[in-house]
């Protein structure tokens, strides 16, 4: 066996370890969104208690993503991805023995901070493993199994929660993270040539800043943006991530390189997970309470129809990363991924819910190929875009805003939502019971809220993809 032949079978090897732990990561967001229902009627919860089994991972998710990439390059990409996977399979465990919902809030909460060493260290892993189209091709392979994941999640979640209970469902996650862990062990290790001292300051500042960002986004849906307590969180996160800034830019090894920031191509591709929290991830987590709630489908049938959405990701990453090694510019792929997201919204807030499946599968689809688009080819752009030195760094800051996003997003949604359903049926108690999957009668009230969401997100996405294109103009040589 040749040298080179080794090498290529380590390399596959490793990248089928890396992407199984990446597989149960975008699961655990969309599969737990159908589980709510159930876990919220098994638990006796609702309303923040409730949403926290969502919020606890996002947060801790895009919290220790920074972190997490950057002790990758430092300590070892293979050590941080193993321990990641270690602590989520830890935290999925607790989860389904909780009998509290706030000890499974904590679960979740513990199984995101594992998801960051998951994601950060994996992509690391790739980003220094691969180089030139097989950089290309196994970013792309990394977005289909992101989609198999996200596509998976919501239909496997209502087989289970069916048949065998929510409990299930994290149970499942624990095994393949298992498995993703015991295959870590026959990895390659990597890391920077240099260890310098880790920079514990930038790193309590980023979290303890994001964390009380996330906190008084989603305290704003409950107690009003305009109340004390909400303000004070809002504006202290804003005082620590100024500060980090400031500590930053005076360390020699921070945490965060800030030159990565006026990087302006990287900081463009870096907004397009921004731009996927708003066209994509918002349906992601809503949607199957909506089909619940309005068209009276079952936890079943809301995880198969999900499938409209999340079955393009399977197939459209692979197309993308293709594309881009033909020579296609990645900069009007990335643009009209974004574009797509504008125009599915926009679609969606057209069509009539008691239309079924014919009438909802064209926007889903659209939206579903945008993000599939957009998983092939943003990730590998931007990890094009920085030393390999720091890599661990760059997908920790990529994947913070694509995670950081996704819990702002979700937050600021579902306010939105209780507001605009408040608003029409007159009661907060009543609209959080109809923003729950109550249904019935008021069911027209959430699918009008739904819909002037909808169009909100469109003119948002639009207005990103304008921006982002001027952005990623190449510089003039």
């Amino acid at each position: 066996m040749t040298v080179l032949t080794r090498e290529r079978r380590s390399s596959s090897l490793t990248a089928v370890v890396v992407l199984v732990g990446i597989l149960v990561v975008p699961m655990s967001i969309s599969g737990s969104a159908v589980a709510l229902p159930r876990i919220g009627a098994d638990l006796q919860a609702s309303g923040a208690a409730l949403q926290w089994v969502m919020n606890a991972y996002n947060l801790t998710f895009a919290s220790f993503m920074l972190v997490s990439g950057s002790l990758a390059d430092l300590f070892g990409r293979r050590k941080v991805f193993a321990l990641g996977a270690a602590v989520f399979a830890l935290g999925s465990v607790l989860g389904a023995a909780a009998q509290d919902i706030w000890l499974l809030d904590a679960a979740r909460a513990l199984s995101g901070v594992g998801a960051a060493g998951v994601f950060a260290g994996g992509a690391a892993i790739l980003a220094t493993t691969f180089d030139g189209p097989a950089r290309t091709r196994a970013f792309a392979a990394l977005g289909v199994v992101a989609g198999i994941g996200l596509a998976l999640g919501p239909t496997i979640s209502g087989w289970l929660v069916g048949g065998l209970g929510w409990r299930a469902l994290f149970l499942l996650n624990a095994f393949v993270l298992v498995v993703a862990l015991a295959g870590s062990a026959l990895m390659p290790e990597s890391r920077a040539a240099e260890r310098p001292a880790v920079d514990v300051k930038g790193a309590v500042l980023f979290v303890a800043g994001l964390a009380l960002l996330t906190v008084g986004v989603v305290q704003g849906s409950e107690s009003g943006w305009g109340s004390p307590p909400v303000l004070a969180l809002l504006a202290a996160a804003v005082a620590l991530f100024v500060i980090f800034a400031r500590t930053a830019g005076r360390t020699a090894n921070p945490i965060l390189d800030l030159r990565l920031l006026r990087n302006r191509r990287f900081l463009a591709v870096s907004l397009v997970p921004v731009a996927t929290s708003f066209g994509f991830v918002t349906l992601l987590t809503f949607l199957p309470t909506y089909l619940i709630s309005v068209n009276g489908v079952s936890a079943q049938g809301a995880g198969a129809w999900m499938l409209m959405l999340t079955a393009p990701v399977l197939i459209v990453p692979t197309i993308g990363g293709a594309l881009v090694n033909r020579g296609v510019s990645a900069r009007g792929l990335v643009t009209g991924g974004v574009l797509l997201f504008a125009v599915g919204n926009a679609w969606l807030a057209l069509v009539d819910p008691s239309s079924g499946f014919a009438g909802l599968a064209g926007p889903l689809m659209v939206i579903g190929a945008a993000v599939g688009l957009l998983f092939g080819v943003g990730d590998g752009m931007a990890m094009s875009m920085v030393e390999p030195e720091k890599a661990g760094m760059a997908a920790g800051f990529f994947n913070t805003m694509r995670i950081g996003s996704e819990a702002v997003v979700i937050a600021v949604f579902g306010s939105m939502l209780l507001t605009l359903i408040q608003a029409r049926v007159g009661d907060a108690e009543l609209a959080g019971r109809v923003a729950a999957g109550a249904g019935g009668r008021l069911a027209a009230d959430f699918t009008g809220a739904f819909h002037t969401l909808l169009w909100g997100i469109a003119a948002i996405c639009l207005a990103m993809a304008a921006g982002i294109h001027a952005m990623l103009k190449p510089a003039r040589g």
